[in-house]
């Protein structure tokens, strides 16, 4: 069914501090498990990905639709297939025992994301750029970055390269001087898009491997 419909518009992606913003409903699914998912046409909600956790908080009715149906969609996880975002999580305020009713496709809703939660997991994820930043400059530049893991139950990045035994706790105090600088001359953090040779050029001179490198075939 979410094949079909048109990738939802990810609002973070035009202002990364961005909180709230407000969406129409696409769909309102409820499985034979219990679970429920939400699907909107635009959404500020992170899906979980790239090591970082998924965004939770709350989605209510919004605008003129407020009148009729206070329900309240606690959003608990959120994760993204074929640019669909789904939104999985438990509704209550509901006036009848069935939320679709309540819940139908073009209801205007109110996004509100846990700003401390999604402060900490961008916290997270950028330390784990940073610790990129620091290893050219400690002489760890052949090291190649793979898997991250972001969590706040103890996030990791994995570095594809070996380092001498004898030199591992040197590099260790070596890279929190390097990241102390760094952090206190401070920087803007931004989001943007560009080709895959320029995010190449601007991390170092490599990406991940999880990072295809795609062909605009349609180009040629």
């Amino acid at each position: 069914m979410a094949s079909s419909q048109v990738p939802t518009k990810l609002d973070y992606y035009d202002d990364m501090q961005k909180l709230e913003s407000k969406a129409r409903v696409l769909s309102f699914i409820k499985g034979d498990d219990g679970k429920e998912t939400l699907i909107l046409d635009a959404t500020v909600f992170y899906p979980q990905g790239g090591g970082q956790p998924a965004d939770t908080g709350f989605i209510t009715a919004a605008g003129v639709d407020s009148a009729t149906t206070t329900f309240k969609f606690t959003v608990q996880d959120v994760r993204s297939k074929d640019g669909i975002v789904y939104h999985y999580g438990v509704t209550e305020g509901c006036s009848g025992e069935d939320p679709k009713k309540e819940i139908k496709g073009g209801t205007e809703v109110f996004l509100r994301v846990d700003e401390s939660r999604r402060k900490l997991n961008s916290r997270l994820h950028s330390a784990g750029h940073l610790l990129d930043a620091c290893l050219p400059n400690v002489g760890l530049g052949h090291l190649k970055p793979g898997k991250a893991y972001h969590f706040p139950d103890g996030p990791w990045v994995e570095y594809k390269g070996t380092v001498l035994q004898n030199e591992l706790q040197t590099k260790q105090k070596e890279i929190e001087i390097e990241a102390n600088g760094l952090i206190s001359k401070g920087g803007k953090i931004i989001a943007a898009e560009m080709s895959y040779d320029e995010a190449c050029e601007w991390c170092g001179g490599s990406l991940p491997d999880y990072i295809p490198k795609v062909v605009n075939e349609s180009a040629n």
